[in-house]
Parts: C-alpha cells; sequence; structure tokens
C-alpha cells in the first residue's frame, strides 16, 4: 500500500481498552443471590432449575452484561470439539465463497468445526438459519447480516455473535468485523478523478447495508471534495445482480451525456460491468471494490479495491471465542490495485 493509505489497528476502541475485567460467573451469582452451581446450570441449559432461579440468573445475566467463553466451557463439560456456525448471505458469491474457506482455516487453529448456512438475499431465511442453528446447540455465530432489523437477537442471551462485513441494523452495539469501507469507496473515486474522469456512475447494492452506504458514501466525498457535483441520474441503487447491472450499465451508457468511469461497490457489479461492455463500443473505466478470479486476465485488467479475507475471517473467529460484555469494532484496512481498468482516460 502507498504512504497515502491509512491503516487501521485490529484492536478494540479506547473505550474498551480500559474496562474493567469482565463479569465472571462468580459475580452473577452474588448479584442474583444465587450458588456457583445454580448459575452453571443456567448457563449451560440444564433441566430442572426452577423457574423462578432461572429468571434471577438471567436479570443477574443481563445486569453485568455477562458472556461465557464458549471453548472453555465446553470443554469444562468434556466436549472435545466447539461447533461454530457461520450465516451468510449466497455461498454462489465468490466473496462469500473465500470467507467461507478462511473462516473454516482459523476455526481449526483453535480445533473448532464450521457449520455454514446461506439465506439467498432472504431476512426470514436468515433468521430461520440462526435460530435452527441454535436450537441444534450452535450458540457461537459469525453472521453476515442482512439489512432487515435484528432487535430479535436480543431475544437469545446464550447466543454469543459476531458480525462480519456490515453493522447489523437494530444492533448497533454488536461485536463487529468491518472493512475500511469508507477509505475505499474514496480512493476508488479519487483514482478515476486523478486520470480526468468528471462524470463517474456509481453501481451500488443494497444501501441499507452498512458496506454498502459507506463505500457510496466514499464515493461522494471524493467527488465533494474535487468540487465535482454529484449527479444522482449517475447512481443506481439495490442491484446486485450482474444480468441486471449489466443493464442498467447499457442504460447509462446511452444517455446523452454518458458516463466516461464507473465504480462498482461489489464483485458482482463489476462482472456486470463487464458483461455490459462486451457488447459496447465505448471503452469507460472502471474500479471495482471486492478482488474476484480472473480480475487479472481480462484486458484490461480489473482495478479493484482489495483486502485480507484471511484477516477478517481470523478477527471474527477471535472475537468469536474471546467474548466480552462490551461491544467491540475491527476495522480490517483495504487497497487499490490497479490493473488497467481504473487507469482508462475519458473518451
Amino acid at each position: 500500500m502507498t504512504a497515502r493509505e491509512r491503516r487501521f489497528e485490529e484492536e478494540p476502541s479506547a473505550a474498551v481498552r480500559t474496562r474493567t475485567r469482565p463479569p465472571t460467573m462468580a459475580d452473577v451469582a452474588r448479584h442474583a443471590g444465587v450458588s456457583l452451581k445454580t448459575v452453571s446450570r443456567v448457563v449451560n441449559q440444564e433441566p430442572h432449575v426452577r423457574a423462578a432461579l432461572q429468571a434471577r440468573v438471567q436479570a443477574a445475566i443481563s445486569a453485568l452484561g455477562y458472556r461465557r467463553n464458549e471453548a472453555a466451557a465446553r470443554l469444562a463439560r468434556g466436549a472435545t470439539m466447539l461447533t461454530l456456525g457461520l450465516v451468510m448471505e449466497n455461498i454462489s458469491n465468490e466473496f462469500y465463497a473465500r470467507l467461507a474457506a478462511a473462516v473454516e482455516a482459523a476455526s481449526a487453529e483453535h480445533e473448532a468445526l464450521v457449520v455454514f448456512g446461506s439465506y439467498e438475499e432472504s431476512p426470514d431465511k436468515e433468521r430461520m438459519l440462526i435460530e435452527s442453528m441454535y436450537a441444534r446447540g450452535v450458540d457461537s455465530l459469525i453472521v453476515v447480516p442482512s439489512a432487515a432489523d435484528h432487535a430479535w437477537l436480543a431475544e437469545h442471551a446464550g447466543l454469543t455473535t459476531v458480525f462480519v462485513d456490515r453493522v447489523p441494523p437494530g444492533l448497533d452495539a454488536a461485536d463487529a468485523v468491518l472493512l475500511d469501507d469508507v477509505w475505499g469507496g474514496r480512493a476508488a473515486t479519487e483514482h478515476l478523478l486523478a486520470r480526468g474522469h468528471r462524470r463517474i456512475a456509481l453501481i451500488s447494492d443494497d444501501d441499507g447495508l452498512s458496506s454498502v452506504h459507506d463505500r457510496a458514501s466514499g464515493y461522494r466525498t471524493a467527488l465533494l471534495a474535487a468540487r465535482v457535483p454529484a449527479d444522482e441520474s449517475l447512481v443506481v441503487r439495490g442491484v446486485f445482480d450482474p444480468g441486471r447491472v449489466a443493464g442498467e450499465v447499457g442504460r447509462l451508457l446511452d444517455l446523452p451525456d454518458p458516463p466516461t468511469a464507473f465504480f462498482a461497490t461489489n464483485n458482482r457489479a463489476a462482472i456486470g460491468i463487464l458483461h455490459a461492455l462486451r457488447e459496447r463500443p465505448e471503452r469507460p473505466a472502471y474500479v471495482g471494490f471486492d478482488d474476484f478470479a480472473l480480475a487479472d486476465v481480462f484486458n484490461p485488467g480489473v482495478t479493484v479495491v482489495r483486502y485480507d479475507v484471511s484477516r477478517l475471517a481470523g478477527a471474527a473467529v477471535n472475537l468469536l471465542l474471546n467474548p466480552s460484555p462490551a461491544p467491540r469494532r475491527i476495522k480490517v484496512p483495504v487497497e487499490l490495485v490497479t490493473r488497467g481498468s481504473g487507469e482508462l482516460p475519458p473518451t
């Protein structure tokens, strides 16, 4: 990365670093006025605990923000293997396939297995997958959240969740591992501006997703800093299928004053641009967010905003296996990789 590319340390905020020690089961027992054994039975969901005692213990857990160490809890019960869950949007997308492989590799370092689920852009299926995994004893989850409200997760006090790539709506205080999306969007747009482009289109997914919103924010920040008016007629929202993206790119190129460059907020949008340009005489510049297979094989190669997926996955697994009562955010840096498509001049 160049000197002008900012980097973020993978560590919690100052507020988290200065907090007191995490509460223990002994603290919960003292707060609830019950024995340590009772707390252990409630936390581990053992049967035959009176409802009144369960309520007292759960109230103390909520008041103190207690969260158990999943790996330690299972080892204490004599379990030999920890199982983690990974819930993603669509496993057919290359980003999610790479994320799944990276989470599996990071989990293997802790002798943990991973079970996968793909909700295919359906928030209802996302909730079903999470609740089904939880009901089957998989209560440590890594989730790439949909744009739907996730406040319902608070109903599951025994569930430990870390979110990846996006902040879950309705759970702003959740643990999350994010990319530096604002910087990536700004760097991609600044790169196109530096090549002389002033008509830069934005091809965007659902801007209810925090990652998409932040990448678009970086795009707008770069235009503002360059004193280039943001033309909303060049902004496409809510498309993620490459076929639909290709249609939108064609529509934009047919405008009386078409864009000379494109910024795509994900790999599917970048592939859609490639599909559109196969049948077009124009040669606009374009930059994609997310690297993908064969991006360096095309002529010109596809300039992308890239990041280390293994770093993303490793940070998520680490947070999951070391719970904290205070919410934590880790930001993973990104870099601009130039291959030719983003360096084309306006025509």
